[in-house]
Parts: structure tokens; sequence; C-alpha cells
């Protein structure tokens, strides 16, 4: 199995930083594992590496697609495993970086067969959509897979009809379908990374962030994608931090107010990132002002020495 560096960790709680120190010290290359930087144009309010940030180290999975393209796990899966197999003929251990935690998951456990979706299904929950809305969608799915709805935000219209259509063409919750999954077949050995923080100062500097987005241009930065013909109903224009800020730009709502909401979403968002991570078995928890590089490198050597895998 080839052996990876996966950081983990909710919003705001330093994953880049540390992905960018390691992967100088080890001479690698980052994957990007954020569903949001894979969108064009929108550089700010998902807090992309700067510029110079990617000169430093080269980024993948950052600005593949359009906001108004859809993307998906198995999309992400399938880039991400061409770059590290070739990362690992160079001699470089890949280094994922990223807080969509299923992304992660997909490309670590892999991808239940979709097979069993059964067309019509999936035609009648978008009929649905379009005659009751998606606020009705996620009620469904409340009601026939709870534990997926609870892991799934009402507004992320893709994951709530994803869930329905496997739910309705196979009588089992996606959760039922991984734990189902033959683990045998696994192609990578990750060394799996976490940073943790206290709520209250991760939800400070969530705070504090967003008003750093804005005092950066987030506002110019949203009114950019309008006026280069994107749709509020593009699945890259419904990322948290955006969004709540339309309302400002289309004068229905005063600014301070937008901002609030965007803050108490971000920090929603954080809130159902920990959560997802209760479930995962971390090699490394650590607070980043903690951050030894060399007691982590030595840490990292002697789990892969230690797992039959390659030296870094």
């Amino acid at each position: 199995m080839i052996p990876i560096i996966v950081i983990e960790g909710p919003t705001a709680s330093g994953k880049s930083r540390l992905a960018l120190d390691l992967a100088q010290r080890l001479e690698t290359e980052i994957i990007s594992a954020d569903s949001r930087q894979i969108y064009c144009f929108m550089d700010i309010g998902t807090a992309k590496p700067t510029l110079s940030d990617q000169k430093s180290v080269k980024h993948h999975m950052i600005d593949i697609i359009n906001p108004d393209e859809e993307f998906n796990a198995g999309a992400f899966v399938d880039r991400a495993k061409k770059i590290i197999k070739n990362l690992h003929t160079k001699d470089k251990i890949p280094l994922i970086c990223g807080g969509t935690g299923f992304y992660i998951k997909a490309l670590l456990e892999g991808l239940f067969d979709t097979d069993e979706i059964d067309i019509k299904a999936r035609e009648s929950i978008i009929q649905l959509e379009k005659e009751k809305g998606a606020e009705h969608l996620y009620q469904l799915l409340s009601n026939v897979d709870p534990e997926s709805a609870k892991q799934i935000h009402p507004n992320d219209s893709y994951r709530v009809k994803r869930a329905l259509e496997v739910c309705i063409s196979t009588g089992k919750s996606i959760r039922e379908h991984w734990s189902e999954q033959d683990r045998s077949t696994q192609l990578f050995n990750p060394y799996r990374i976490m940073i943790v923080e206290e709520r209250e100062t991760l939800y400070n500097r969530i705070n504090k962030r967003v008003e750093q987005m804005v005092e950066e241009g987030l506002i110019d930065e949203i009114q950019s994608l309008f006026d280069k013909g994107y749709k509020i109903s593009d699945p890259g224009m419904n990322s948290v931090g955006y969004k709540e800020f339309f309302p400002y730009l289309k004068n229905n709502a005063p600014f301070d107010e937008c901002q609030s909401e965007a803050q108490k979403n971000t920090r929603n968002y954080a809130k159902r990132q920990l959560t997802w991570y209760r479930k995962v078995n971390f090699q490394k928890l650590f607070n980043f002002s903690s951050y030894e590089p060399n007691l982590l490198l030595a840490e990292m050597r002697n789990y892969f020495e230690s797992t039959q895998n390659e030296l870094l």
C-alpha cells in the first residue's frame, strides 16, 4: 500500500499552515480535499492557499472546475488516485489536506457500487425538488434515513438527493452500504492527523476570519461571480460564506446581518465537521500551538516503518 499523510480538522483550525510546512520539509506536494476550493474564481471565501504558497509548494485539486459545474466524491477519488500514484513513482509521499470528510473517506475506503440506483427514482426526486423545493426533500430524507440527514446540511441539495436515491433504490442507507464495503482492496496506508482546538477559540477564530475575508474583498469577489454570469442556483454558489451575502448584494438585507449569518453558518459547519471526526481513528491529534516538526516527522517515520511501508 502507498503511504500517505492526511491532514484533517474543522475549518479555520490551521490545516493549510501545517500542510504547507510539512510539504516543504518533505519536499512533496499537496492534494486539496476541499469541496469548494475546486471552483475557479472563488478564492477569498474558500480560503485558498495564496499564490505565493502555491508557488512554494505545488497544490493539486484547486481551480479545476467552474462554479456552475457539478463535482462529487467519485470524481475526486479518480483524480486524486492518479496524482497519488504519480507522486509515489517520484518517491514523494502524497500529502492530502482538507475538511471535506466524505472525499477523504471515499479515497481511503472506496465508493460503493452504484449499479443498483434506479434511474426512475433519481428522476422522480429531481422532479419533486422542482415541485416542492429542497426543504421538502430534506424532510423526506429525515423521515426515511434520519442518520444520513443528521450528517448533511439541508442546503446541500446534491448530497440530500444522493442519499435519497440510494435509500429509495436499494432499501438501505448510505451508511449501511459503507459498512458492507470490502476493505481488502485498500490502496493506501494513511497517517491521519487531526488538528484539535478548543471550541470557543475555534469559533472566535471563525468569526474573525469571516471579517478578514470581507476586508480582503469577499463582497467584490461575490459580485464578480454574478458579473461573470453565475447564478445563485449554481453548485459553487451554494457555499457557506458566499450565499449569506446574496441578500445584501440584492439590497434585501443589511450588511451586518448577512455577515453575522455567514459567521453563524461557518460555525455550524465546523460543528458538523467535528461530529464527523468523532467516528474517525486518527494516528495523531494535536493543537497547532504545540506543533513540533521534528517530533511529528519522527512519529510518522516510526509509524510507516512499523506498518512496513517506505520511509519518509
